[in-house]
């Protein structure tokens, strides 16, 4: 196992690379007494409680919420930086799924196992995501995997159905760009971020391949390979013009702005809860005519994977009790509803998936069902330690190749380059 000298060490070269920027069975309850106090919670925008919802959970709860929001990248940056400073970034933070290597080995989060009753896992399937050497480090909110979503307004202008190949999305988009429908068709973040790693990591299997085999060899070097293939027809949808060009200095939420905005066509690598926001009139432009649709495959076979988001509790926090309190509350079922609906966060309690689907509150609650059968993780082994190097590095070589400062070939051997290091140390 990684000593913690090793992995420390390992953290602080990561840093040099991140950008500096009924229902089912109820929770565990929590007595009043035991819950006065306060708590400070981190979370990124998609997890920030609307003030009613803090509100509401003081009047319940007796504890003052102090509610903080940072970028994805900079809530891992600012957690370790703390940690390692000998204290909490937050009362509870994000967890995300990729971080459970690392967060697990160093020991910075307390064990949740006895925080709700051991019953309601069985209604939290990802869990098991978020568990190292045995032990439960956080508990997911936020049920993310990736669908394709469509203006379906757009689409039927164009004369088009849902495409479900790779190569039939690059003719819808042609056709819907040369009838002037939409300028750039297809939203997709370039940036050095993990979102722009992530939709190539979600191509990589849409193309049919994974990204290493069973030792972590990696896979996507060979011009023949699915990964190859996957950034080869991102850049050269850049390049037809099917793209933004300024997506190269966009994260993902900026570029679903752009899908809500009615500008483009298809959100490639669509967050499965976002149906609910782009539908949502007081939100977006397309309320009415996104839908969701399976992500396009060369198998046949529609294929995605969980990118989950938790909540933990830092070893060194100040306010753990509040913490667990704050925790079994948001995973409650009318609070996963209301964050649903607010947010676009979808439920991880399944009871609660079914509920919503049954009385038709689940947007595109078919497509969503039929693709989350379809989920597996992004690594067959565990999310490793050393992920986060390594997806800052793809980060990194796929923004370069989409300015045109790499080739293809050259970003998929800086990338294998940058495992091989961050698997050594």
């Amino acid at each position: 196992m990684t000593t913690r000298r090793a992995f420390l060490r390992r953290l602080l070269g990561t840093l040099a690379v991140l950008p500096l920027l009924s229902l089912a069975p109820a929770l565990s309850p929590v007595a009043p007494a035991e819950a006065a106090g306060s708590v400070t919670v981190l979370l990124p925008p998609w997890g920030t409680l609307p003030k009613d919802m803090t509100d509401r959970f003081t009047k319940e709860t007796g504890i003052a919420l102090d509610m903080q929001t940072l970028g994805w990248d900079d809530i891992r940056t600012k957690i370790v930086t703390s940690t390692l400073a000998g204290s909490a970034p937050a009362d509870a933070t994000e967890v995300d799924w990729s971080w459970v290597g690392q967060f697990g080995a160093a020991g910075w989060y307390e064990t949740l196992d006895g925080v709700v009753d051991p019953k309601i896992l069985n209604d939290l399937p990802t869990t098991k995501i978020f568990t190292y050497d045995g032990k439960l480090i956080a508990l997911p909110y936020n049920n993310d995997f990736r669908i394709l979503i469509l203006n379906e307004e757009q689409l039927k202008k164009a004369g088009l159905e849902a495409p479900k190949t790779p190569e039939a999305l690059t003719a819808a988009a042609k056709t819907i760009k040369d009838k002037g429908i939409a300028t750039y068709p297809i939203a997709l973040p370039l940036s050095a971020t993990e979102g722009s790693a992530t939709a190539w990591y979600l191509l990589t299997k849409g193309f049919g391949g994974e990204l290493f085999d069973k030792d972590f060899k990696p896979l996507f070097t060979n011009p023949d390979s699915a990964g190859f293939k996957a950034l080869s027809w991102e850049i050269d949808a850049l390049k037809a013009g099917l793209i933004d060009p300024a997506s190269t200095g966009l994260t993902d939420v900026q570029v679903q702005e752009l899908f809500k905005g009615g500008q483009a066509t298809f959100d490639v690598a669509g967050w499965a809860g976002n149906l609910a926001v782009y539908n949502d009139a007081s939100k977006s432009k397309v309320a009415g005519h996104a839908v969701g649709a399976l992500m396009p495959s060369v198998t046949g076979r529609s294929r995605t994977f969980g990118l989950p988001g938790a909540v933990g509790i830092p070893v060194a926090a100040e306010h753990k009790k509040e913490a667990e309190v704050f925790i079994q509350w948001l995973l409650a079922p009318e609070n996963q509803i209301e964050s649903y609906q607010v947010l676009g966060n979808l439920p991880t309690r399944t009871s609660v998936l079914e509920t919503l689907n049954k009385e038709g509150k689940l947007a595109g609650g078919k497509v969503l069902l039929e693709q989350a059968a379809t989920v597996e993780p992004l690594f067959a082994q565990g999310t490793p330690g050393w992920y986060p190097q390594f997806s800052a590095a793809a980060a990194s070589a796929i923004n370069q190749a989409a300015k045109g400062q790499m080739t293809v070939q050259q970003a998929m051997d800086s990338i294998a380059a940058a495992a091989a290091d961050a698997m050594k140390q």
